[in-house]
């Protein structure tokens, strides 16, 4: 780690380049730099294949971003949240913007930020949680500058926390990269949420939402990461063993209550999922 404060003639600047442990390289969310700076003069900087995501936010001023052949204006409380792969270039306006900014990177970033970018997540946006990014941010800085033993764990925990407030900014149906079958997922997956009790086959879910039914277990998969029948049997498994841990109802009752009336066949389900029997789930928990 090391600690750089910098004024020079373009902007004054305080960050801190990290080198995390190999265990955070490869199992966490790990930091690469975390930093602020207020340009002095208008300038752009310019970037390209880094192995890095990085996400900024603007304190006051205002500037732009180019990426992916589109210049973003930024102001007072907007962020940016990009993969730097890609080129990019920021540039300050002429009221010379204070930003905040953290690389980092993971073993699952690339999966999580293409599930932001479906969500219908952009490069940049209006943070309706500013007050929480800021906070979040100011969090990880003074964990990167700690001696906390723990320390990689903490930075994992932190960027997990800013990933989460961008998961719910990012949700815009409108402008979702989901095609009308998969916005169909959606209308599905609630149907399951609300509707497991019941008794619920792929053909019956392809006739009531006009979507063939392996089209609709392909795509169901792609976007949940699960298939239709296993999603419907973890909503049903886990109402059983809100059940069998807080009501006295027997095993047969509660199999029926959950969408699953044979007893036997819900044993075995039961069992498979969670490894255990009903009688020794719920042996546990007494």
């Amino acid at each position: 780690m090391d600690t750089s404060l910098f004024q020079g003639d373009l902007v004054n600047t305080a960050r801190i380049i990290y080198t995390p442990s190999d265990f955070a390289k490869l199992s966490l969310l790990h930091i690469q730099e975390i930093g602020s700076l207020q340009a002095t003069k208008p300038h752009t900087s310019k970037r390209e294949n880094l192995a890095s995501y990085l996400f900024i936010i603007v304190n006051s001023g205002s500037g732009t971003l180019s990426y992916e052949g589109t210049d973003y204006a930024l102001a007072a409380g907007d962020c940016a949240f990009i993969d730097c792969r890609k080129a990019y270039a920021h540039s300050t306006g002429p009221d010379l913007w204070n930003i905040a900014w953290v690389h980092f990177d993971g073993p699952t970033m690339a999966n999580i930020y293409q599930k932001y970018k479906e969500r219908g997540g952009q490069p940049v946006f209006n943070a309706s949680s500013y007050d929480i990014y800021h906070t979040e941010f100011k969090n990880l800085y003074k964990i990167a500058t700690s001696s906390s033993y723990t320390r990689d764990m903490e930075i994992n925990a932190g960027i997990a926390n800013i990933l989460s407030s961008l998961m719910s900014d990012a949700w815009h149906p409108d402008k979702a990269q989901l095609g009308t079958k998969k916005q169909d997922m959606l209308a599905i997956k609630k149907y399951l949420d609300e509707s497991f009790a019941k008794k619920i086959t792929l053909d019956q879910l392809a006739q009531r939402y006009h979507i063939n039914k392996f089209y609709l277990t392909r795509i169901f998969k792609e976007q949940f990461g699960t298939s239709i029948m296993g999603y419907l049997f973890s909503l049903r498994i886990t109402e059983a063993k809100n059940q069998l841990r807080f009501t006295g109802k027997s095993a047969e009752k509660i199999g029926h209550a959950c969408g699953i009336g044979d007893i036997y066949y819900f044993s075995r389900v039961f069992k498979k999922i969670e490894g255990i029997s009903i009688r020794e789930y719920r042996k546990q928990w007494l």
